[in-house]
């Protein structure tokens, strides 16, 4: 978690979901952001990678303002196509009428301010 006197963010990186989020939610948000780890996923490593759709229930139990998925796109480990998990994470997130941030690589996200939300990946 990253926070000062107008904003807190929180940084998920390699995580299985469980109900660790809600009571991070309770005890430190809610977070303006949460960066959300969402690539790189296998049933078999749900202990330590979110599938995308988990990684969406897990900002809400966060109680993030906005959401943005991380942490795909630079390795290949899993079997799914590069920009499946960005998909993944902005169709569930549409679903449940969470807010998310989509940054083309090297672009500003001003917390409070400026979410892109382009899907540049497509």
């Amino acid at each position: 978690m990253i926070a000062n006197n107008d904003h807190r963010i929180y940084f998920n990186a390699d995580s299985g979901y469980g109900p660790h989020f809600a009571e991070i939610g309770e005890r430190y948000g809610p977070f303006d952001l949460a960066l959300m780890e969402c690539g790189q996923y296998n049933v078999k490593w749900q202990a330590i990678h979110m599938m995308p759709e988990e990684a969406v229930q897990a900002a809400l139990d966060l109680r993030a303002a906005v959401a943005m998925p991380i942490h795909w796109g630079a390795f290949t480990l899993a079997l799914h196509p590069w920009n499946e998990p960005p998909q993944r994470f902005t169709d569930e997130a549409r679903r449940v009428g969470l807010r998310y941030t989509t940054p083309m690589i090297g672009e500003a996200v001003i917390v409070g301010e400026q979410y892109p939300d382009h899907e540049w990946w497509a």
